[in-house]
């Protein structure tokens, strides 16, 4: 029997909360453990209970998304978060990747979307909709240089840059072993030597962090 995907859910706002529980808990792939006010009532619930998944609302009292989801990360860094918001200011966005998520999902998207980010994310992905991260990165890209601490102690040999370069235009391991005649494996070694040196989270948070510091030209 496949092992259901254990879920919390942090949101100030009970009825979301409730309503969000109520629906993810008729789905037979996903166990739906609590569903908490605050990130100060996650810090204290991760010990007991050891979730897969945390799905997370940025703005919150108290303790944000932002620093919640770093703060969970430190003490349990196995555990996942996809962000949850009905926001469109994708300064909110940068941060919550820098703080290690691997998913967004807007309050306003349907049934479908919500379970295919935890789906993705359960199984090692990255979940972020292309029209949000593309947005996100161009504003980034095309932000005054100035406003930038632009990188000067990274050093790339010529294969990271060319993974990095096309791992920034949105190739996948597999696509980008094909196109560099290498294996997948031997990619993925190179993205986990980037995502070392760059000090980043995930792929995302990667290549937000190459625009910003200009590691590479789009």
């Amino acid at each position: 029997m496949e092992k259901k995907i254990g879920i919390i859910i942090v949101d100030d706002h009970a009825i979301f909360r409730e309503g969000l529980k109520s629906v993810l808990s008729q789905q037979k792939r996903i166990n739906v453990l609590s569903e908490l006010g605050s990130g100060k009532d996650l810090l204290r619930d991760l010990g007991k209970s050891k979730p897969d998944i945390v799905l997370i609302d940025i703005l919150m009292p108290e303790m944000d998304g932002v620093v919640t989801t770093e703060k969970a990360l430190e003490m349990y860094p196995s555990i996942k978060f996809i962000a949850l918001s009905s926001y469109t200011d994708h300064a909110y966005y940068y941060m919550m990747i820098k703080a290690g998520v691997q998913g967004f999902v807007s309050k306003k998207t349907g049934l479908s979307e919500l379970l295919d980010a935890i789906y993705a994310v359960n199984d090692g992905r990255n979940y972020f909709p292309q029209d949000t991260l593309h947005k996100l990165l161009y504003k980034i890209s095309h932000s005054e240089k100035n406003s930038f601490n632009i990188s000067t102690e990274i050093s790339l040999t010529k294969r990271e840059s060319e993974i990095l370069y096309l791992i920034c235009k949105g190739f996948t391991n597999n696509e980008i072993a094909k196109k560099l005649c290498i294996s997948p494996k031997t990619v993925d070694n190179h993205r986990t030597n980037l995502l070392s040196k760059t000090s980043t989270k995930n792929s995302a948070h990667l290549v937000a962090f190459a625009m910003k510091n200009y590691l590479v030209d789009i």
